[in-house]
């Protein structure tokens, strides 16, 4: 990004800002993981502060430190750098919490593998985490992956999708500003009729369409289709669906005219 993500601005503040805000809604105390250098600079001073015990091993120094801090805390780790992240995820998050568990994450939208940075760290993982990082190993995902860790699925596709190159920064941007709400991308495709009407099989667009009713709705002033909602069926993501279910970043939406003959 060649410059500081917690500084960048989505919505009208420091990303670090506006994360710590989030956060204090739904905790009973938030910290900022700062590396010692970091403590006095102007995005970081005067949060209340967990500082990096072993600094330059990257995020799991953090949650280490948070670990040890506060040794009988669980902790609700949260990067900087997501700025689609929603209070609905993070109260479906502490909803489904499992206690019992080293850590209870989302699988990622992208790999299904954990995610370390939106996850809650139980008091169980300090001895864990500290005997980890004595191996010498470091990756918080892969300490999830091989310990006992609650896994789910999340509610908002979109939600944990970081920004990592100026690109990105533009795209999410944009998306955020954009009327109706935040931008999600789904694939949709066409058979029979609404094949020929729309001169292609598929398309994959950008879209505020909240439910596969609005999204039709919005695809009928693009192309040329005479059926209503009410003639066809739709499935997402290969299951039949209803018209009112939300639709989230990434859905394959497919759009089924009545069949002709039996």
């Amino acid at each position: 990004m060649r410059t500081d993500k917690a500084t960048l601005q989505y919505h009208g503040q420091p990303q670090l800002r506006w994360a710590f805000e989030l956060l204090s809604k739904v905790c009973a105390a938030t910290f900022v993981s700062v590396r010692p250098d970091q403590r006095d600079d102007g995005t970081r001073a005067g949060l209340p502060q967990i500082v990096d015990r072993q600094p330059g091993i990257g995020p799991i120094a953090g949650i280490s430190a948070a670990l040890q801090e506060h040794p009988k805390a669980a902790w609700l780790v949260l990067a900087c750098d997501l700025p689609f992240l929603t209070e609905r995820t993070l109260h479906h998050l502490i909803a489904h919490r499992d206690p019992n568990k080293v850590a209870t994450a989302y699988r990622s939208a992208h790999d299904n593998l954990p995610e370390p940075l939106c996850a809650i760290w139980e008091p169980a993982a300090r001895e864990p985490v500290l005997a980890y990082l004595a191996s010498g190993k470091q990756c918080p995902r892969k300490f999830l992956i091989n310990s006992a860790t609650a896994l789910l699925d999340l509610p908002e596709r979109q939600a944990l999708d970081n920004v990592n190159t100026v690109e990105e920064f533009g795209s999410a941007t944009a998306a955020l500003k954009r009327p109706g709400g935040v931008s999600k991308t789904v694939r949709v495709q066409y058979y029979a009729i609404l094949r020929e009407q729309a001169g292609r099989s598929e398309e994959t667009l950008d879209t505020s369409a909240s439910t596969p009713a609005e999204l039709y709705a919005e695809l009928r002033k693009r192309h040329p289709f005479q059926l209503t909602a009410e003639q066809l069926q739709v499935a997402l993501n290969a299951d039949f669906s209803d018209w009112q279910t939300p639709l989230k970043h990434g859905d394959t939406v497919v759009f089924i005219p009545p069949v002709a003959g039996g």
